[in-house]
């Protein structure tokens, strides 16, 4: 890797670093013949079920397999209203689809970009009815019952659980954390006392291990976390073409399986998780420190005094977003926006109707944000400079506004007269 240039990620020098662990993994699979299932995936699963405070650990083929199969699982039946952020990979939507049911969007916090409780609460409120026959909420929008709710974690930080849950309890709903941003995030529970782990709050939770992630594997991977037994045998049939053992089918599966070179690796990986999570949080907060005083330019990222956050991403929000990218660019500084286009107006939802200005705050949010380099092995000379071409490309684009705003407004002789 050049040392001019700043990557986005860096996944080259993790992989060297492990590089021994690793090729042991592929070794003992060639040497076994163990390549789907068996006593590494398990050991995988109930590694990662401990470190997530969770009773049971599926591994599945992939996070989005792993949220589809959580909801099938958990019961949300085809037709059934699911309830989201627009803000979010469109693995979240896909999933529900995928499982038979419609997706249906409620807006983020503006600071947390996570969903926002109050407008859920509104949601089920002011835009669902009770069936009187079933006493649910059914969508206004949909037309269909609203049996489940997907808080996302996004860029490394937990939804507002407790008033989601409590909302959840309320009106009868499935709670299904997507976790796929946020492995080892916690967040302090005002009606437990304790901190909680992401992954252990809600009836189930997915997690991704593509290989950007905190955890990432060498390929696609993911997991189903939960602590109802019931719901993790059925996530073990699903993803297994619904054997209960084999070539006898108790339901229609799929083939979902998390296989077991991928597990290997994950297993090896999950020792330094902790560790990885701890030097994120470090170049996090180094962040913040060399932005400094300019963070009126700058909205960085919030954390509340409820949330542990892993940081995943370190998402700013700027005016210029598109300028300040094309200038980093130009300074060989890797950058992503995540998310630029909201769900609701994406093409492939253009079905469901929703128009621009449906969820403002997701909108006003999208165009701002940019994602900067981040990971463990992020140097400090790195991010000081990431910072300098920052705050000097908002420096120029606001001069140069400044400028235009000075100059003498053109007026024709005919708009003059007008």
């Amino acid at each position: 890797m050049s040392s001019h240039k700043i990557p986005f990620l860096d996944l080259v020098t993790v992989h060297r670093e492990l590089r021994e662990e690793l090729l042991t993994v592929f070794q003992t699979a060639l040497d076994t013949a163990g390549f789907v299932g068996g006593p590494v995936v398990q050991e995988f699963e109930r590694a990662f079920a401990e470190f997530c405070e969770s009773r049971f650990c599926v591994g599945t083929a992939s996070g989005t397999d792993a949220l589809r199969l959580a909801l099938i699982a958990a019961g949300v039946q085809p037709g059934d209203t699911v309830v989201t952020v627009p803000l979010t990979f469109i693995a979240t939507t896909e999933a529900i689809s995928q499982a038979g049911a419609r997706p249906d969007f409620v807006d983020i916090d503006e600071r947390t970009y996570t969903l926002d409780p109050e407008k859920l609460r509104s949601y089920l409120e002011r835009e669902c009815v009770r069936s009187p026959r079933t006493n649910r909420v059914v969508s206004k929008r949909t037309g269909s019952p609203v049996t489940a709710v997907i808080p996302v974690h996004l860029y490394g930080q937990m939804a507002d659980m407790d008033p989601i849950l409590d909302l959840a309890t309320r009106y009868d709903l499935l709670v299904i954390e997507d976790a796929c941003q946020a492995h080892g995030a916690g967040y302090l529970s005002e009606k437990t006392g304790r901190w909680s782990k992401a992954g252990s709050m809600g009836r189930a939770a997915a997690f991704s291990f593509y290989p950007g992630k905190n955890l990432g594997a060498c390929g696609e991977a993911g997991a189903v976390t939960t602590d109802d037994e019931q719901l993790a045998r059925r996530c073990r049939m699903l993803r297994d073409h619904g054997q209960s053992r084999k070539y006898f089918h108790d339901l229609e599966g799929y083939n979902g399986r998390l296989d077991a070179i991928q597990a290997g690796i994950l297993r090896v990986k999950l020792k330094y998780l902790a560790q990885w999570n701890h030097q994120r949080c470090e170049r996090a907060h180094r962040y913040n420190e060399l932005f400094g005083s300019q963070i009126g330019a700058v909205t960085l990222p919030y954390v509340p005094a409820r949330a542990r956050a892993v940081y995943h991403l370190y998402v700013i929000r700027v005016q210029n977003r598109d300028r300040l990218q094309a200038d980093l660019a130009r300074a060989d500084i890797a950058t992503q926006i995540h998310y630029p286009t909201p769900l609701h107006l994406q093409q492939a939802y253009a079905d469901v109707g929703h128009r621009e200005g449906a969820f403002p705050v997701s909108e006003r949010v999208a165009r701002g944000i940019l994602s900067l380099p981040m990971f463990p092995q992020l140097e400090l000379p790195q991010q000081e400079r990431i910072v300098e071409k920052v705050l000097e490309s908002l420096s120029t684009a606001a001069g140069q506004s400044e400028r235009s705003d000075l100059q003498p407004a053109n007026f024709s002789s005919d708009a003059t007269r007008s």
